[in-house]
């Protein structure tokens, strides 16, 4: 499907099973607000209980919540994951003023508000989910971020015809069914100088080898392959990287990803074998993320 034609179906089903709330987060006024872009994006502002109500009901209504926290007018938005932690590992590794930048797979765009703070040149946001479009269009509404938010995946990368200093691609490596592809149309879609910042799921080991689940992985459907961190390099070694630095592993805790009221369905603790927290549910190694920073 060409690009066009791929934006165009993701507007027709906005207008079509998300009618109300995209109507609701249409409609809805800019507010000038005081914005805080810490661990928690913190909104406030002087509006009557009303305006608040009418705010928080909405919020409510876009759930599920997965990346974040938010502190939204006084109340606390608990998104099923802690982004913040996720963010602390990455954002000593990369220097963002003056840079294109792109998040592949940007969801809510949590990281993006983020780094509206290091003074970057241009923001752009890749993720064809409307419901997490419609969540960033809400929070932009008091935020008010020049940020691009573009309703494609990784897979229109090549077809954008725009190059970045700078790509975040956060969990969505093993969602692919052909990795390496992937991982070329990132280095493609990068200029000269240009880095990526890959987070993934892996596991232990320093065979050249990978994991692929026979059906699930942690109750995911799609989850394709889980490389050894040398089979990772390997990957980025045939997607055109050079050089590659590993700024290390990180396994999934409780206290990073939950189920909160903000989100529906299950979450960590029951996707762990619930006699030992070292394997999914299917008896597979729990997840480890790994995080690197590759350059051409």
């Amino acid at each position: 499907m060409q690009l066009e034609e791929f934006k165009q179906s993701k507007i027709a089903l906005l207008e079509k099973v998300y009618r109300d709330l995209n109507q609701r987060v249409a409609s809805l006024e800019p507010i000038v607000a005081d914005v805080t872009l810490e661990d928690t994006i913190s909104i406030s502002a002087d509006i009557s209980e009303q305006e608040r109500e009418k705010i928080i009901q909405l919020a409510k209504d876009l759930t599920p919540w997965r990346k974040g926290p938010f502190e939204l007018f006084g109340t606390f938005i608990d998104t099923e994951w802690r982004s913040n932690l996720k963010y602390d590992i990455i954002k000593e590794h990369c220097s963002l003023e003056g840079k294109s930048v792109a998040d592949i797979g940007c969801n809510n765009g949590y990281y993006l508000f983020r780094m509206l703070a290091h003074n970057p040149k241009k923001l752009v946001g890749f993720d064809p989910s409307p419901i997490t479009y419609l969540q960033f269009q809400f929070l932009n509404k008091f935020i008010s971020a020049p940020i691009e938010y573009e309703l494609l995946g990784v897979e229109h990368l090549l077809e954008y015809n725009e190059k970045f200093d700078l790509i975040f691609c956060l969990g969505v490596l093993y969602h692919r069914k052909d990795p390496i592809s992937m991982l070329k149309a990132l280095k493609q879609s990068l200029n000269k100088e240009g880095a990526l910042i890959l987070d993934t799921l892996i596991i232990d080991g320093e065979e050249e080898i990978c994991l692929t689940p026979k059906d699930r992985y942690a109750k995911m459907k799609n989850v394709f392959f889980l490389p050894t961190l040398n089979a990772l390099k390997n990957w980025l070694f045939r997607a055109g990287f050079a050089h590659i630095e590993h700024i290390g592993n990180k396994k999934t805790t409780l206290c990073e990803q939950r189920k909160t009221q903000w989100i529906k369905g299950e979450s960590l603790e029951r996707f762990l074998d619930k006699d030992d927290e070292n394997k999914t549910v299917e008896g597979y190694p729990a997840p480890i993320r790994c995080y690197i920073k590759a350059k051409i």
